[in-house]
């Protein structure tokens, strides 16, 4: 159900009036983190101290950042050249795990975890990016990530290890990021580029980034357990052949911010490129950010494929997005061919709750893609997807994530070890894993 009103209206003045830098001031004596070339070294960074990195931060091949449980890393503003953000390098390896009661923290230098910065506030820093060996789909077999000044050789990802690990990422909350190095080249909130499956991670915030939440650039990387929060860009993004698992994700959109909620995109350079970008997704409830916006919920594009099952989406203007290229392969084609796919999901004010119309197919104008966008549109009744109210509330100045409607029927058995078995669609059902470690839950946008 949808509860709007003046009360949103007068909130949202009073939180982006608002959206201005703090006048806190980072405790005195910080340890200020600065890069030479030199990387972090192979050390230990702890909660008794407090972090400030300023610039590109790496961690290097060979070299190993540990992270304590409660340590708190703190970012110089700034953009262009005066960017700050921690990268690990090709080879490097971070051992960040924070807990539930004692999360590890990156966020602006400015924020005093105690409402300094408001909550919506964007692209005050860079990120956190991972960068592995693992195999992705450009005939190169290697890339420069986007957000690193291109004459930065650290900046390199991409091998023949799908099995490679950059280490572990626990319980971690990354606010208030995604600046603007030049050009509209902005830093994603978390980054992983060519991460292998033996990386583990899980209990990941990422809220305010001013450019994507997450993205991922091949590999095989798994996440479990994610909220993306308020983002200016597309929550999730999937390219150059990513192929790893991902479930219990929870996306929640500003109501005036925000692209996509999914996009998956496959190769660039061939766009026809192997692997295919091809992840599998359970249990997501995705949060749109209104019906008076004209963004997709999903779109496919350049070979792109996947599948996702019982999860929730909700409160987006327009639905699932298949490309179609003529005489090429294409997503479309993946659809075809059984790599793209959605199962059992429920579907709730999205398209008007119209079935004939929330999953379509697009091409370049001129193409008659009639027959395609028939097939496609079956698929959503085929495949077990229905519209229902999930019973999860939008309110003004909270999300009540926790569903209300019957989200227990029909559900697609999963068929992989990585996964667990569940007795509900959706991120969550009786338990909100993301209260209390997660910025979202502090400020009080989740009950």
């Amino acid at each position: 159900m949808i509860k709007r009103s003046l009360g949103l209206i007068l909130f949202l003045i009073i939180v982006l009036s608002s959206c201005r830098k703090s006048d806190y001031i980072t405790p005195a004596g910080p340890e200020v983190i600065r890069d030479n070339g030199g990387g972090t070294g192979t050390v230990t960074w702890s909660q008794e101290n407090n972090y400030l990195i300023e610039g590109l931060v790496f961690v290097n091949d060979g070299q190993e950042l540990t992270i304590k449980k409660g340590t708190v890393i703190r970012f110089k503003t700034g953009q262009g050249s005066a960017a700050s953000a921690l990268i690990v390098a090709r080879g490097g390896k971070i051992i960040a795990e924070g807990t539930e009661s004692e999360p590890i923290i990156l966020t602006a230098e400015t924020d005093d975890l105690n409402g300094s910065v408001p909550v919506d506030a964007t692209g005050l820093w860079g990120g956190l990016i991972i960068l592995g060996n693992a195999r992705i789909n450009l005939a190169a077999g290697e890339s420069h990530v986007e957000g690193i000044p291109i004459y930065e050789p650290r900046g390199v990802f991409g091998g023949y290890d799908d099995e490679d690990n950059s280490g572990i990422l626990r319980h971690i909350s990354i606010r208030h990021c995604g600046t603007n190095i030049g050009e509209g080249n902005e830093i994603n909130g978390l980054t992983l580029a060519a991460v292998g499956n033996n990386t583990l991670v899980d209990h990941i915030e990422v809220i305010s980034s001013s450019d994507d939440g997450i993205e991922i650039f091949g590999g095989t990387v798994g996440l479990k357990y994610i909220s993306i929060a308020f983002c200016g860009d597309d929550a999730l993004d999937f390219d150059l052949g990513f192929r790893g698992k991902l479930q219990f994700i929870s996306v929640i959109q500003y109501f005036s911010r925000g692209d996509k909620i999914i996009e998956i995109d496959g190769g660039s350079d061939p766009v026809a490129g192997k692997p295919y970008t091809e992840p599998v997704i359970f249990n997501g409830t995705f949060i749109g950010r209104g019906q008076a916006d004209q963004e997709r919920t999903i779109a496919f594009g350049r070979n792109g494929g996947g599948v996702i099952c019982n999860s929730i989406f909700l409160n987006q203007r327009h639905g699932i997005e298949v490309e179609y290229v003529e005489g090429a392969e294409s997503s479309y084609q993946q659809f075809v061919n059984g790599r793209l796919s959605l199962k059992g999901n429920i579907f709730h004010q999205i398209e008007g709750n119209n079935p004939d119309s929330i999953f379509t197919v697009t091409a370049a104008e001129g193409t008659d893609i009639s027959q395609y966008h028939l097939l496609f549109s079956a698929h959503f009744a085929a495949a077990g997807n229905v519209f229902s109210d999930p019973g999860i509330e939008i309110h003004s100045d909270f999300f009540d994530v926790l569903p209300a409607g019957n989200v227990y029927e029909n559900l697609v058995p999963v068929s992989d070890p990585w996964f667990d078995e569940t007795s509900f669609k959706g991120a969550f059902y009786t338990y909100s894993w993301i209260e209390g470690w997660t910025l979202l839950s502090q400020a009080g946008f989740v009950p």
